[in-house]
């Protein structure tokens, strides 16, 4: 991924201070999905569930690129 995936994003909710820090912490199984189909959301096993909130995923692969890095590719097989 050449570019921040949060360039491509209009809207994020809520701002960073109202946000977890645990969800920042780790590349976790969502945050890999997400990732890996470039947060497109029809193909987001979440977007099936039909919540009633606005992710926050992109916002958060952001943080995990710029304090982490990005995952390994291998990490793409776990979410298979």
């Amino acid at each position: 991924m050449d570019k921040i995936i949060s360039e491509n994003i209009d809207l994020y909710s809520p701002a960073n201070d109202e946000m977890s820090d645990s969800i920042t912490q780790n590349w976790t199984q969502q945050a890999l999905e997400c990732y890996f189909i470039n947060c497109d959301c029809k193909k987001c096993s979440l977007s099936r569930g039909n919540y009633s909130f606005i992710c926050q995923m992109p916002k958060v692969i952001d943080i995990l690129i710029q304090t982490i890095g990005e995952p390994e590719k291998e990490e793409q097989l776990k979410t298979a």
